[in-house]
């Protein structure tokens, strides 16, 4: 950034006093308005300062170090798959694929109220804004100054603008007054020989880029977590409806022993035993029901809204589809992952901080200039005889200082190595979710259809022992224990159903969600500055600058 700015008030004269505004004169000052009204004089500055200009533009080099993708295992197939599996990315709205209108309005709300997502899109805009302040360093800036001053020397009755008498014998004097009024305009500029501006901006755009990514990958949690506790609840709901069915089997039983046991063919301890049953079904149903509503009370941090606002009911899982999904090769989870991408950005932004680490150890060439107006009356201060013109630059070379910009330097090395381990992890950790992901899903798939034989075997077990206790033909103890066989036999097929679609779930996410990284150079996709941020350059305190 400019390192300080011209003032014409400090070259603006008061006529008759010899003094700057503000500032003490100088034989230089009191004569730059006579060197200002020489044309060939001002000529070549402007030719010096322009041909200055020009080479710091023109001559501009970067210190690198340049960056590079870095070097990564890849895999050529995942462990869980074959090389040639089949490539099914999810879509953009994937969700959809399960076939649950309750779960499509749930994450529409929260895509546009769930409290994190603001708060990642709040950060984009900060990321901007940043971009912007970064930026301003490789333009000039310009400022306008204006100043009027008045000054009176003396106590006499009587006043002179600009001179002063008195008498030998001091009984009397004149006043002194003196006035000036100066305008102008100054102009500075850092030339960015070093490229230490240009890689300060560039290391903000790769920060915006990453808060881009970065909301993309609180977008995808959040979606998830909504997914995952709304088939969560719909598997309490299931349980829930398991217990209450078995419940009424049970009570269903204890009726058949009670006449049995009116009838004499039967004992108490058949009843008591019956009774204890249907007492134990009976207790799990609270347990179910408040593991339900828990599920749907934390639905409404989710989508941003309170917990009574939400008014879903579960229904049930059984009645959702279970959307096919294939991750082909691993070579291609890198463009799909935004955690990777926001990994990658956070690098990239460290690289050019290393470049501008590097840069400050060269000097900093800066060019100021002014001009204006100054004359001792308002009406003669536009005009030829108060020109004030200046031209100047200068250089800074850092010599010693104590190891500030070797520490500096090194610093910026240190946390680009931190950054590439955690660049590196994310790559690592993306291959291992999807392992993790169809190595799941495809042994629930599995246990889900064993599930079921086992359920239809103690469905049928149940029947057979219900029937033949009517008969007489068995005692209590073989039907509890086929009852407790069914009901925990359907009571883990869904909590096997449940551990299926989350696997699923964790496939989406672990494939990105649909979201596809864009191309070019991660510094170069910030989108350009619209028409109203362009104006925005403009620092005058109307319009949006005062929003």
């Amino acid at each position: 950034m400019p390192r300080s700015l011209a003032s014409v008030a400090r070259t603006a004269l008061a006529p008759g006093s010899g003094k700057a505004l503000g500032a003490s004169a100088t034989p230089a000052c009191r004569e730059a308005p006579r060197r200002g009204n020489s044309p060939g004089r001002g000529a070549a500055w402007g030719r010096r300062f322009g041909l200055l200009l020009g080479a710091g533009l023109l001559a501009g080099c970067s210190l690198g170090p340049d960056y590079h993708t870095p070097e990564q295992e890849i895999p050529p197939a995942y462990r869980a798959s074959t090389a040639t599996a089949a490539q099914a990315w999810p879509s953009p709205q994937w969700w959809k694929g399960f076939r649950s209108p309750e779960l499509d309005a749930l994450i529409a709300d929260a895509r546009t109220a769930n409290f994190d997502i603001l708060a990642a899109l709040a950060r984009v805009r900060q990321a901007d804004a940043q971009l912007r302040i970064a930026g301003a360093g490789l333009l000039p800036t310009l400022d306008a100054t204006g100043s009027a001053q008045w000054q009176r020397t003396g106590l006499g009755t009587g006043s002179s603008r600009f001179s002063s008498s008195s008498s030998l014998g001091g009984s009397s004097s004149r006043a002194v007054e003196t006035r000036s009024y100066a305008i102008g305009l100054n102009a500075a500029y850092d030339i960015d020989f070093w490229g230490s501006a240009r890689a300060t901006r560039a290391s903000a755009a790769a920060l915006a880029m990453f808060s881009r990514f970065d909301q993309e990958t609180v977008a995808l949690t959040v979606v998830s977590n909504v997914a995952n506790t709304w088939f969560t609840a719909l598997a309490f709901a299931d349980r829930l409806a398991v217990a209450r069915r078995n419940l009424a089997d049970a009570q269903q039983t204890l009726a058949v022993i009670r006449g049995r046991f009116a009838a004499g063919t039967a004992n108490a301890l058949d009843v008591a035993q019956q009774e204890s049953q249907v007492a134990l079904e009976q207790a799990v149903i609270p347990n179910l029901q408040n593991q339900m509503d828990q599920q749907v009370i934390g639905l409404g941090i989710l989508v941003g809204r309170p917990p009574e606002a939400v008014s879903v009911q579960p229904g049930t899982l059984d009645t959702l589809a279970l959307p096919e999904v294939a991750p082909g090769l691993p070579s291609t989870l890198l463009e799909r992952r935004p955690d990777i991408a926001s990994a990658e950005a956070q690098l990239v932004a460290q690289n050019f901080n290393v470049q501008v680490a590097r840069a400050a150890f060269f000097p900093i060439i800066q060019l100021t200039g002014s001009a204006g107006y100054q004359a001792a009356a308002l009406n003669q201060l536009i005009g030829p005889g108060g020109v004030l013109l200046s031209l100047a630059s200068g250089l800074t070379q850092p010599i010693f200082d104590g190891g500030t910009l070797r520490g500096q330097l090194d610093l910026s090395k240190a946390e680009y190595a931190e950054f590439l381990a955690a660049y590196r992890k994310a790559v690592v950790q993306a291959f291992t979710d999807v392992d993790l992901a169809l190595t799941a899903w495809r042994f629930t798939t599995e246990q889900e259809r064993l599930q079921r034989v086992a359920v239809a075997r103690a469905q049928r077990a149940a029947d057979i022992a219900r029937a033949q206790l009517q008969a007489g033909t068995v005692d209590v103890t073989t039907v509890l224990t086929a009852e407790t066989t069914l009901f925990n036999a359907e009571d883990t097929l869904v909590q096997v159903r449940l551990a299926r679609f989350q696997a699923l779930l964790s496939l989406y996410k672990a494939l990105g969600g649909g979201w596809q990284r864009p191309a070019g150079a991660i510094a170069d996709q910030v989108p350009p500055l619209t028409p109203g941020q362009a104006l925005g350059g403009f620092a005058l305190p109307v319009g949006g600058n005062l929003r």
